[in-house]
């Protein structure tokens, strides 16, 4: 319980902007710091008012607040609220139309907002950048900050680049805010944004009206279980988690033939049917939502009665983040896990998979050190080249950053087009003679396409003799007048070479190891959840222990109130044997590139799709996933002995 009461005037801007009486737990020390300058690191558990703690600043400081928030929902959900409250705020995102964008520009020139969401990938966006330099930034916020650390259970590369741009940027505060840290993942992100210790605010993640609880089943009872269960309970608004889309869509399909109002939602289906689901659910008192994990990131509703994990999540990170968005009401809500076995098989398999080959790893660090001092690569091309997701040689290459081998020198794209809105004459009109020169000699340097004119901007700066910059700005400056319609193309991440010298084979066994500690990192998590589903005592405990927090007993949990803890039944599934190889072997006769070696055969006969086999279009094969029931490592190894024995 708080015992100091905030000053009277950062009490009466909360009430007055938002309505509140008080602070929830944490956030009066949260905002104190940074509007004393200082940055600050936010441990507040899912529902524990994390936005407020950048929101009430926003308003106090001069500038703008820039958020960087990983998903549109949870943007579209604040901005309703701030814009309900008064509050000038906004969102730039790809789903914008020209005329809305055009207008958030206007408004942050004139210094009219106070609050900005974008997402990570948006400062991979040279246009973005250029605009960003010209803002005042007071408060940089960091939403999801858990993802900056590697060893963190969503590490996305895109935000190591944010404590960098802060730098850069010479922004006076940053917040970073977390649902999910481990003591380890906090001091990741504290060390990159030199937060202080005293200034690193953890709430703890212990709700007492949450009732956890663990049901081990196998897995073709677990479908009538949850049926029971949501017969056996009164109604209420519930979610159900499920790993695979087409499970989602055949579990709904199942509640609504047993008198339910259930609707599936993935990451699958259209946004607009994505939408209509939020929206019921958000109106609905007793609306049951059968989904991957694409749901329930920015979902505000207090009255979520029930949390069930179908299958198993993949870390408990997740798990807590997932059972935090129920019961926000205060109200008693029920956590249930079906755990099964055979769910284990299927989270494995996918880590597996986005395992680089040692070859691919070596190909690709062979091009690139073999580029030069000052290099840009595709990273769309690099990924079908060598075979591997987009999002890990994004890693690579990260990886390659922190050992000091390479450093970014920013993304830039190879054109420009644009189509003018208004004629020549009227577009230079209010610029003195020497720009409009400037620009009348840009203008010809562009190429006159049936609609669009295109321009490198690159070659145009040298024509020119001036920076790539300075003709990038001039036409990002005339499309945020309206002048014309620009759009960009040819997306390139600029490089520097650092190690010039560094040891190309040390290097990859180097990152191979990475990798590997990755995968077994993300083996280890899901390990770690079937030991909270096996523990005898409290639940709560346990999970709480994990995050780093000592607590006694609950009491509320299903072992506190005596469910005795019984082994989970073992997988179903059977090891392929040598009467099964005709098939695969004659795949493998069939020479498909993109199954040239045994780990893309193993990924392929495990449904896990790969850029090349994407591109082959061999995802409608019949033996696409034909043993995505099968332990991975059992596949590559039947694969692999078999393959010796042909050879």
């Amino acid at each position: 319980m708080n015992t100091h009461r905030p000053p009277t005037d950062l009490r009466t801007a909360l009430q007055t902007h938002f309505g509140f009486a008080d602070f929830l737990d944490g956030q009066e020390a949260v905002v104190t710091r940074l509007l004393a300058g200082r940055s600050v690191l936010a441990i507040f558990p899912t529902g524990g008012g994390k936005s407020l703690c950048y929101q009430l600043p926003a308003l106090l400081l001069d500038g703008l607040t820039l958020v960087i928030s990983p998903l549109i929902a949870l943007m579209k959900d604040q901005l309703d609220f701030l814009v309900s409250h008064g509050v000038p705020a906004a969102r730039i995102d790809s789903s914008l139309d020209r005329d809305t964008t055009l207008k958030i520009y206007d408004d942050l020139a004139a210094g009219r907002l106070k609050l900005l969401y974008v997402s990570p990938e948006r400062l991979n966006n040279e246009r973005f950048l250029n605009s960003l330099r010209r803002w005042q930034i007071s408060l940089l916020a960091v939403d999801e900050a858990h993802c900056i650390s590697e060893w963190g259970h969503n590490f996305r590369p895109d935000y190591l680049k944010i404590a960098q741009l802060a730098r850069e940027l010479k922004v006076g505060r940053v917040l970073t805010l977390t649902a999910t840290a481990t003591p380890e993942v906090a001091r990741d992100v504290a060390t990159a944004f030199a937060i202080e210790p005293d200034d690193m605010i953890h709430t703890g993640f212990y709700r007492p009206n949450l009732k956890l609880a663990v049901s081990p089943c196998e897995a073709a009872a677990r479908r009538d279980l949850l049926a029971a269960r949501l017969a056996a309970r009164p109604a209420g608004p519930a979610i159900v988690y499920v790993t695979l889309q087409r499970t989602a869509e055949e579990l709904a399909e199942y509640l609504n033939r047993r008198g339910h109002d259930a609707r599936a939602y993935h990451a699958g289906m259209e946004t607009e049917e994505r939408d209509a689901v939020q929206d019921a659910f958000m109106a609905s008192d007793r609306m049951i939502v059968v989904a991957t994990i694409a749901f329930g990131m920015g979902v505000d509703k207090a009255d979520i009665r029930y949390i069930y994990h179908y299958n198993l999540p993949k870390s408990l990170e997740s798990y807590c983040q997932e059972i935090g968005r129920s019961g926000r009401d205060g109200k008693e809500a029920i956590c249930e896990m079906l755990a099964s076995m055979d769910d284990v098989v299927v989270l494995e398999n996918f880590s597996y998979g986005d395992t680089p080959s040692p070859e691919a790893i070596r190909g690709m660090l062979h091009e690139l050190l073999g580029r030069g001092e000052q290099f840009d690569i595709s990273q769309y091309d690099l990924s079908g080249r060598y075979d591997v997701r987009p999002l890990v040689v994004k890693t690579l290459l990260t990886y390659l950053e922190l050992a000091g081998v390479i450093r970014s020198t920013g993304p830039f794209y190879t054109e420009l087009r644009f189509q003018p809105q208004r004629s020549s004459a009227e577009m230079l009109a209010p610029f003195d003679p020497a720009r409009a020169d400037f620009l009348r000699s840009l203008f010809r340097q562009a190429r006159k396409g049936r609609t669009w004119f295109t321009i490198n901007p690159d070659e145009a700066a040298k024509a020119l003799g001036e920076s790539r910059q300075r003709v990038v700005v001039a036409l990002e400056y005339l499309s945020e007048r309206g002048d014309l319609v620009l759009e960009a193309t040819g997306l390139r991440e600029g490089y520097r070479r650092e190690a010039t010298s560094a040891d190309e084979e040390a290097l990859a066994r180097s990152l191979c190891e990475r990798f590997q500690r990755r995968e077994d990192q993300d083996i280890q998590r899901i390990r770690r959840v079937l030991q909270y589903a096996s523990e005898p005592g409290c639940l709560t405990q346990h999970l709480l222990a994990y995050f780093g927090e000592e607590r006694d007993p609950c009491g509320h949990c299903a072992r506190c109130l005596g469910a005795v803890a019984r082994p989970l039944p073992p997988p179903q599934y059977r090891v392929p044997g040598e009467a099964d190889f005709g098939p695969v072997a004659a795949l493998m006769a069939e020479g498909h590139k993109a199954l040239g070696d045994p780990r893309q055969l193993a990924r392929f006969l495990s449904g896990i799709s790969s850029p090349a086999t994407s591109r082959a279009k061999l995802r409608s094969h019949r033996l696409f996933g034909a043993y995505e029931n099968v332990p991975f490592a059992e596949i590559l190894g039947w694969i692999s002995r078999k393959g010796t024995r042909e050879a």
